[in-house]
């Protein structure tokens, strides 16, 4: 094993290529990535060990710039987003592709924990722990990785997950949320760095594959519209605002998109108001009813768009238990039966909105992404059906009617506007 911690002994690795299986060991495990640096980083190359120093109390550091310089076929990760280089493969979402199961990486050993408990106090407590002892933690890590890759199947779905989705997520979290550090829970406090950001955490490996996003306790997935929980949340510009864009009864236009469907102009739950002969507000309530708790014949006989739901429903089932496997309709992902416990068709097409909702999101944000990049504007916040803006004034119309666009797919799906000063005072905008 060859310890890196001078530049000039950097020759060597950069004329390597083929594959790498690297694990990076931040100074402090207890802190977000966007809050941390690297202390080292562990490849294994062909069987050839190196151990890069960045900051550690044993060693001199080499440059993060040396990085750059890692020229590998592919270049394997526990998780894309702690370092995402040329060809970089995310053995976590390969095993849970293949496995709908979460991966675990659980082989600190008793002198991490040694410390740990000892230092529970101070920060930045990876600098201490001797390096061969992050050394015998890194090689169980690259074991595991290795056996994943021997037996998990690489297909195109995967590159699409790989190369998009966990970009698109990464993408939302290094913009970080700005805070209003008197208004956000003594407890969470810790949490706040530089600038008073706190970042969140995307989690995609979900029963359903929808994600979810919590960090420190926080569920930025879940805050509360009416407890203030939203309050802290503000812009990080002097002359910005928050915008949020939320989807108009986003699962009924999603799913008639799906199954052909041509719902006319205007308002869904107006249109289908009329066919239940109810008035706005409970045929919202009627429709996520028979969306989410099954379709009653009478309803499936007499109302077109249910007519072609339950059709849509019979046809995945039958797909079900025909194949031993359903795919989704977007990304084509598959999943096994073996994979999904106790299911009957409703289950099953909840979890199919869920998923289609989650890779037409994805679908679109690799293209929202490339129209925010450009501008001071941070898309800082995604959830299912709305995403949120930290809006720089001097961007203007142009970025938000670009936005808009993108978000809405040319009017295929239209979105309600609100803007505030935080995010608990965010009012609809009417006019456009």
């Amino acid at each position: 094993m060859q310890v890196i911690e001078k530049n000039t002994q950097f020759e060597e690795l950069k004329s390597l290529n083929g594959e790498c299986y690297s694990v990076p060991i931040f100074i402090d495990s207890k802190k977000h990535r966007l809050n941390n640096s690297l202390s080292l980083l562990y490849l294994n190359c062909d069987e050839r060990e190196f151990m890069l120093c960045f900051d550690h109390s044993e060693s001199l550091g080499v440059s993060l710039d040396c990085l750059d310089d890692l020229q590998f076929d592919k270049f394997y990760v526990p998780n894309k987003n702690e370092l995402n280089l040329n060809n970089t493969i995310d053995i976590s979402m390969l095993y849970y592709l293949n496995t709908n199961k979460v991966l675990e990486f659980d082989f600190e050993s008793d002198t991490h924990n040694y410390f740990e408990r000892k230092y529970y106090r101070f920060s930045n407590i990876n600098k201490l722990i001797p390096i061969y002892k992050h050394l015998e933690n890194s090689r169980k890590i690259v074991q595991k990785m290795k056996r994943v890759v021997e037996v998990c199947n690489q297909n195109d779905v995967f590159q699409i997950y790989n190369n998009d989705v966990l970009s698109n997520l990464n993408f939302i979290e290094s913009s970080g949320l700005k805070v209003d550090r008197s208004k956000i829970p003594i407890d969470y406090q810790r949490h706040i760095g530089t600038g008073d950001f706190v970042y969140t955490e995307y989690n995609p490996y979900t029963s359903t594959g929808r994600p979810s996003n919590k960090y420190g306790g926080m569920n930025f997935g879940a805050l509360n519209k009416s407890d203030g929980s939203r309050e802290p949340f503000v812009s990080r510009f002097n002359n910005g605002i928050l915008v949020e864009m939320d989807y108009d009864a986003y699962h009924l236009r999603l799913i008639a998109n799906i199954i052909g469907y041509d719902f006319p102009e205007g308002s869904v739950h107006e249109y289908l108001s009329k066919q239940y002969g109810v008035d706005y507000q409970e045929s919202k309530k009627l429709s996520f009813k028979y969306l989410y708790g099954g379709i009653p014949k009478d309803i499936s006989t007499n109302i077109p768009f249910f007519n072609q739901v339950s059709k849509y429903i019979k046809d995945k089932w039958y797909e079900y238990n025909s194949t031993f496997s359903v795919k989704s309709d977007i990304y084509n992902r598959e999943i096994s039966k073996k994979n999904l416990a106790d299911m009957n068709p409703n289950k099953l097409f909840n979890y199919l909105i869920q998923l289609n909702e989650t890779e037409y999101n994805m679908k679109m944000l690799s293209e929202l992404s490339m129209i925010v990049q450009p501008y001071k504007s941070k898309l800082i916040l995604y959830q299912y059906d709305s995403f949120l803006f930290d809006f720089c004034l001097d961007d203007g119309k142009e970025f938000l009617q670009k936005v808009r666009t993108t978000i809405e797919q040319n009017g295929n799906f239209p979105v309600k506007v609100s803007k505030g000063m935080n995010y608990h005072e965010m009012k609809e905008i009417v006019e456009k």
